[in-house]
């Protein structure tokens, strides 16, 4: 069974939906116990850095998120994805979940409109499991404003708008995705399926 994390931040019931459409198993739930006894986790999310982290601090999930996100597959979605990171600083500076070093700054593409919405292409940076069986042809649905800055090492893929937007991420059992998978038509719903078979 995959966790997908409850805290509030929204997002979770396309996300369900997407698993449900795949016939894959997948929770909605905010107990620390149904997440240390999940096969994997899903972190979705849509909003403000601070106010998530605030979020997950209240629902006393952020200590049991980061000792499960290095034992089991864990996926953070858009905002999801950004928490994974040191810190962000959307409004405040604010400390991440820190799974992978990085910050997550306000995008500065020139002259091009923020937020960065809509289908963009993927470009693979290095091989990942999440991206087995797709192409180089492959367009994903964006909706954010904030984007990481991290590691090459750590970036699978990215998309250009204006620069190098960050848009997959990857170190070990964690995994991140800037865009919307459940909302990326047939290539996202193959990236939620390479997921789920990382359990097995």
């Amino acid at each position: 069974m995959i966790a997908i994390v409850d805290y509030g931040a929204g997002n979770i019931f396309s996300v369900k939906n997407a698993m449900d459409y795949l016939g894959l198993s997948a929770e909605l739930t905010s107990k620390p116990e149904d997440i240390r006894n999940a096969d994997g986790m899903i972190l979705p999310g849509v909003g403000a850095f601070p106010w998530a982290m605030n979020m997950l601090s209240q629902s006393g999930l952020v200590d049991v998120i980061k000792e499960e996100a290095v034992k089991k597959p864990f996926l953070g979605i858009c905002l999801g994805m950004q928490l994974i990171f040191s810190k962000g600083y959307e409004f405040e500076e604010t400390s991440g979940l820190g799974l992978i070093d990085g910050e997550v700054k306000l995008m500065t593409p020139e002259n091009l409109s923020i937020p960065h919405i809509g289908w963009n292409k993927l470009i693979i940076n290095r091989e990942c499991p999440l991206l087995s069986g797709l192409g180089d042809d492959e367009y994903v649905y964006f909706v954010h404003s904030y984007a990481a800055e991290c590691s090459d090492n750590d970036v699978a893929a990215y998309c250009e708008y204006g620069n190098k937007v960050t848009a997959l991420v990857n170190r070990g059992t964690v995994y991140g995705a800037q865009f919307h998978p459940e909302k990326s038509g047939k290539t996202g719903l193959k990236i939620l399926r390479n997921f789920a078979e990382l359990i097995g």
